[in-house]
């Protein structure tokens, strides 16, 4: 491994640091319009950032949505070429009152920085620029060929570069995808993520009464928007969180004796996992699994809001005649969106209360996916991860969604590497959202020597 990298990075932290504050205090929030300058101005400092490192045909990609980010630095035949992705948008900070510094002013306490997206993603996704940068100061040019293709619409869906990466191959030809969007599974433990979940993700829409009623008049014999949709969404699952959709667990592949008994091996604690990341009086879902197959390795189904009726202050005593609530399902490996949307359409057709309509909107849809450990580059990148931390590399699945590794496995046919430096207890799309600095330049010594590894393992 380089020394004179490793070196490079210690002596710039400060910069690094700074240059890092100044792209989280911009509110590049996707989903809300209001927020689409700020969407553009982080493009651009995306943009800009990898210019300064050397990155060569830089461009803003405009979309139907929110501008992708393209550069290269193609210098170095007959090596890899790695495709680094990221995302430059991020969630809502919502709700303001639960943080205790502002989401977009920066703070740093504790060894950590505390700012919306500062570990999902722009902190880890600016690694991979400062990586470029290190290499490129110290040896003036790049170990391997290297391409940069960053999002502003992942926590909306991703629905622009999943068209871009379908219909431009050659453009984004590489051997593999790099993606820095997960956790280490503990502090200072090399985890490379080989297994995530699909989504779906829904907006179920009630109907009752053809406009608001006066529950005094009416109540007793008008169907109810609110009560009928939560009715309704209570027979999705049963009390031990089993999903009552048929069809919904025909085509779940487990996961493999060896892949379960590894993850015996890994330092989970269920009291630890309750209390310090959950926090709730207790952990639910279907018996029999563990808590890791669970989150990892069985499909979910989850309410994340419902809006309909009154909800000001006082009183307005209104039968409400639309409800809608945002409803996602979690997919594992050989499970087809194609299949489980018509079946829970289906089971909200027959299971809509008397009185009550029922709209299903889709909003965003894609399927498990799983990589392979034994490929060569994602072994090289173990190896790296290994000697950079000091500690054998292990092999998780996250519970969460990365829709575009899908599409690079589809339209590319590359594998990704998905090698991030959060902690589980960062607190993604939470108040307090954090990263800690340790891993932040960690990241970027470790992903310099991943690029140096593949380069000299490939000659």
């Amino acid at each position: 491994m380089s020394q004179a990298t490793n070196t490079f990075v210690e002596q710039n932290q400060n910069r690094f640091l700074e240059e890092l504050k100044d792209f989280l205090r911009i509110p590049s929030i996707s989903t809300l319009p209001e927020h689409k300058p700020d969407v553009q101005k982080a493009a651009q400092f995306v943009a800009d950032s990898l210019k300064r490192a050397g990155i060569e045909n830089v461009e803003l990609i405009p979309t139907a949505g929110n501008p992708l980010v393209y550069g290269e630095w193609l210098h170095a035949p007959g090596k890899p070429t790695v495709l680094c992705y990221g995302h430059y948008d991020v969630q809502p900070p919502d709700p303001l009152e639960l943080w205790k510094t502002p989401p977009f002013e920066p703070s740093v306490r504790d060894g950590n920085i505390y700012a919306r997206g500062s570990a999902d993603d722009k902190g880890q996704m600016y690694m991979h620029i400062k990586a470029v940068e290190a290499l490129k100061a110290v040896n003036g040019t790049l170990p391997i060929n290297l391409k940069f293709l960053v999002e502003g619409e992942e926590e909306v869906g991703g629905s622009s570069i999943a068209k871009y990466v379908a219909e431009n191959p050659a453009k984004l030809k590489a051997d593999a995808a790099l993606v820095s969007d997960t956790a280490l599974y503990a502090e200072g433990l090399p985890t490379l993520c080989i297994g995530l979940r699909g989504l779906v993700y829904m907006e179920v829409e009630a109907t009752g009464p053809a406009r608001d009623l006066h529950s005094g008049l009416y109540g007793g014999a008008a169907p109810n928007a609110v009560f009928g949709l939560i009715e309704l969404l209570s027979k999705c699952k049963d009390a031990n969180g089993v999903i009552q959709v048929p069809g919904m667990y025909d085509d779940v592949a487990p996961p493999a004796a060896a892949e379960k008994e590894s993850w015996q091996r890994l330092p989970f604690s269920e009291a630890d996992f309750l209390k310090n990341e959950v926090g709730s009086l207790a952990l639910t879902g279907e018996p029999g699994y563990s808590v890791l197959e669970r989150v990892w390795a069985r499909p979910t189904l989850e309410v994340h809001g419902i809006a309909g009726g009154f909800t000001g202050a006082g009183a307005k005593t209104v039968i409400p005649a639309k409800a809608v609530a945002k409803v996602s399902i979690r997919l594992v490996p050989n499970q087809d969106p194609d299949k489980i949307v018509p079946a829970f359409r289906n089971f909200l057709a027959d299971n809509a209360p008397a009185g009550i309509r029922i709209e299903l909107r889709v909003l965003s849809a894609g399927p498990a996916i799983m990589v392979d450990p034994d490929n060569s580059i994602i072994q090289t990148a173990a190896r790296a991860f290994s000697e950079m931390l000091g500690k054998p590399t292990v092999f998780t699945r996250s519970g969460g969604s990365i829709p575009v590794v899908g599409d690079f496995a589809n339209h590319l046919g590359i594998p990704s590497v998905l090698m991030g430096f959060g902690l589980p207890d960062d607190g993604l799309h939470s108040p307090n959202e954090k990263y800690r600095l340790d891993n932040y330049y960690q990241g970027i010594m470790t992903i310099a020597h991943f690029f140096e590894e593949l380069g000299a393992a490939k000659k």
